[in-house]
């Protein structure tokens, strides 16, 4: 069977690599949608996501910035999302694939290498600067970070040794 000009290969055939794009993938989706939920419930969320307290009063106040910027996102998430679908060979071969994968895998571990040093101000003492779920938004960016990596630089990945050249 052919998948998108390639051999389909079933779910018990699969590599790593795509399970962890795929998983990648399924989590930058979800991120797409919860920033639609933040614009939806706006003020409150937010501030409980970290935006600052200047996107949560514009919001209170009806400007269209905080929901145009966070609808932006939820784009750009979504795009992230369609890369890790097309490099597990769900969807069409997506323009610069392997770079892309590789951008977006470093884009969120730098992210997620914040996790680091919010630790170290959470047990020093800092807990009002780095809530709790700080650290769990900074350790979930880490993981999709590695899963991005992992999966396009995996052997038999976009760009991992004897990966598909495509």
């Amino acid at each position: 069977m052919r998948h998108h000009g390639r051999p389909f290969r079933g779910a018990a055939a699969k590599g790593a690599e795509v399970g962890l794009l795929e998983l990648a993938g399924l989590s930058s989706a979800c991120l797409a949608v919860l920033h639609l939920l933040i614009v939806l419930v706006g003020a409150p969320a937010y501030r409980y996501f970290g935006a600052g307290e200047r996107m949560a009063r514009l919001s209170e106040q009806g400007s269209l910035a905080p929901a145009l910027a966070t609808l932006g996102l939820a784009l750009v998430f979504a795009a992230w999302a369609a890369y890790a679908f097309s490099g597990a060979g769900l969807l069409r071969r997506l323009p610069f694939l392997k770079t892309g994968l590789l951008v977006i895998g470093l884009v969120y571990t730098m992210r997620g290498v914040l996790l680091g040093p919010q630790v170290v101000w959470f047990l020093s003492g800092h807990r009002a600067a780095v809530p709790p779920r700080q650290l769990l938004f900074s350790g979930a960016a880490l993981l999709m970070g590695i899963a991005y990596l992992g999966g396009v630089l995996a052997p038999g990945g976009p760009a991992g040794p004897a990966g598909d050249r495509r």
